[in-house]
C-alpha cells in the first residue's frame, strides 16, 4: 500500500471510531400525492412511516428546496437527510426503502424523473461497495449533489465521504456553481 493509501486508510479508520454505526438516507420528492398533498407533506409523512419498516430516525436535517439535477422543467424538490439506526444490512435496507417509496405511490420510470418520494441510501457505516453483491456504497452521485451535501453538512459536519475522505462541506464547496439547495422557511401561525 502506498504512503498516500495508508494515510487515507488511517483517516477513514479514525472517522469510523467517531461514528461507527452511522447510516444516512436522503429523502426527497417533487410531485404531490393525491392522498397526502404537496411534496413537503409527502416527505414528512414518509419520515413517520419509516419506523414501521425497521428504520429508526435518530436525526433529520431541515427541509431544503432544490432545483432538479440535471436541470429540467420539473417542479422543485423538497429534500433532506436523515441519520438512522437500522438492524438491516445494506441490501435489505435499500429494499425496505423501495417498499416505502412504492407504498407512497412512487413509480420507477426513467432515471432522474419527477417522483412522489425518493429515498436514497447515501452511506451505510462507511462501507464501500461496487454494487456486485448489494447496493453501490456510498451513493455514487451524492458527492455531486448540493441537495444531498447541504443537509448532510448541517446534520453531520464531521462526516467524511468513505471514498474521497472529504467532509460534506468540502464537497459542497467544490461543486460548480448553479445547484440550488435553500432551506425551507418555516411558516408559523400566530396562536
Amino acid at each position: 500500500m502506498s504512503l498516500l493509501g495508508k494515510a487515507r486508510s488511517e483517516l477513514l479508520q479514525e472517522w469510523r471510531k467517531t461514528r461507527p454505526e452511522a447510516v444516512f438516507i436522503g429523502i426527497g420528492g417533487n410531485l404531490a400525492s393525491p392522498r397526502l398533498g404537496p411534496p413537503r407533506a409527502v416527505v414528512t409523512a414518509a419520515v413517520t412511516a419509516l419506523p414501521a419498516a425497521g428504520v429508526h430516525i435518530l436525526r433529520r436535517s431541515r427541509w431544503y428546496w432544490s432545483a432538479p439535477v440535471p436541470p429540467s422543467d420539473q417542479p422543485d424538490f423538497v429534500n433532506g437527510v436523515m441519520e438512522v439506526e437500522c438492524p438491516l444490512g445494506p441490501a435489505a435496507l435499500l429494499k425496505a426503502l423501495h417498499a416505502v417509496e412504492a407504498a407512497f405511490g412512487r413509480e420507477r420510470s426513467a432515471r432522474d424523473a419527477a417522483r412522489i418520494l425518493d429515498l436514497d441510501l447515501l452511506d451505510y457505516r462507511g462501507q464501500v461497495s461496487d454494487g456486485n453483491d448489494g447496493p453501490i456504497l456510498p451513493h455514487p452521485r451524492m458527492h455531486l449533489r448540493a441537495f444531498v451535501l447541504r443537509p448532510l453538512a448541517e446534520l453531520a459536519p464531521d462526516w467524511r465521504h468513505p471514498v474521497f475522505l472529504r467532509s460534506a462541506a468540502d464537497l459542497l464547496a467544490a461543486l460548480p456553481p448553479g445547484q440550488r439547495a435553500e432551506p425551507v422557511i418555516e411558516q408559523h401561525s400566530n396562536p
